[in-house]
């Protein structure tokens, strides 16, 4: 690959094992399918899908799962350079149920702490995070030091370079409280141009749950492109003088886990493109339909020529 990257994420990282068995509880599964994981990691897939050049930064154990993901990740296109291990932790794990249309328990196992937390700032290249025309991060890298540290390092490393992501991908097993989680949440706000999430981690984030209230306290505290997902309501996008709510598309949910990742993959994209706003929403919304259609998430995320299928079809 080249140098110059075009999106750069950081943060968690893992393999995900997905039941064999729909609708079983755990405890009765027989089999898993073993797949990529961890959210900015599933979004870096996603957009190296879509033809762009992508890189993650993160820690495995030093361990065959470790192997395993620096394989994966060269399969999918996204450059590995950045991840390296940490002797005497595992590489986490992170199992899920499968009960269709809306539950996917997620069950993680990065304790007492986990090899991604373990990124220290002066590990960071931060000239090529400064360099990337997107970098992308979620509040979980926020969770404990020493990544905490690291991320605002690296948020400010980006010196107003490209655009700056902050996934508010608040996941409360990681945190004592939202309370706790908040002000750490603001001072990555502080650097970010984009910040997605639904109404529950809006509100952890500006104290807001209402999606036209939460993406004008994002906007007051300087994002420039609000992105607040409501569900069944479609998503709502807000920036500058542009503001869209844009449906779902309709699909059978096979999996709804990595829904979201492709999502910001596709947003990546779109925003890279210069598109405008709906049709960047559209776009990204497509690709999380997609997705949780299938049993998959890394291994499913779509082409963009297979995102305008979805569409066409959809708008015919």
């Amino acid at each position: 690959m080249t140098d110059r990257l075009e999106v750069l994420t950081m943060g968690r990282i893992g393999v995900d094992l997905y039941p064999t068995q729909v609708d079983t509880h755990l405890e009765d599964v027989e089999s898993f399918s073993r797949t990529l994981g961890g959210s900015p990691t599933n979004v870096a897939v996603a957009a190296a899908r879509h033809g762009r050049r992508t890189a993650v930064i993160s820690r495995t154990g030093e361990d065959p799962f470790g192997t395993y993901i620096h394989r994966a990740l060269r399969g999918f296109g996204v450059d590995d350079r950045f991840v390296s291990s940490v002797p005497g932790l595992c590489t986490p794990v992170t199992f899920c149920e499968i009960f269709p249309p809306d539950e996917f328990p997620l069950y993680f196992y990065r304790f007492p702490t986990a090899p991604d937390l373990q990124i220290h700032p002066e590990e960071l290249d931060l000239d090529a995070i400064a360099g990337a025309d997107i970098f992308w991060v979620t509040v979980t890298g926020l969770c404990q030091e020493p990544s905490r540290q690291a991320t605002l390092a690296a948020l400010d490393a980006r010196g107003g370079h490209g655009l700056t992501v902050v996934d508010l991908d608040y996941r409360p097993m990681f945190w004592d409280s939202a309370a706790d989680a908040t002000p750490h949440v603001r001072a990555a706000l502080a650097h970010a141009d984009v910040a997605v999430g639904n109404r529950e981690e809006c509100e952890v984030a500006v104290g807001e749950r209402d999606p036209d209230r939460a993406a004008a306290a994002l906007r007051e505290l300087g994002v420039d492109l609000a992105v607040v997902k409501q569900g069944p309501r479609g998503v709502l996008g807000v920036r500058g003088t542009e503001s869209a709510v844009v449906p779902p598309v309709p699909v059978d949910v096979v999996n709804g886990l990595g829904a979201g990742d492709a999502f910001g993959g596709a947003m990546c994209h779109g925003l890279l493109a210069g598109w405008d706003l709906e049709r960047i929403l559209r776009f990204a919304n497509a690709a999380g339909a997609y997705v949780a259609g299938r049993f998959a998430c890394a291994d499913a995320m779509p082409t963009t020529d297979e995102l305008e299928e979805l569409m066409q079809g959809v708008a015919g």
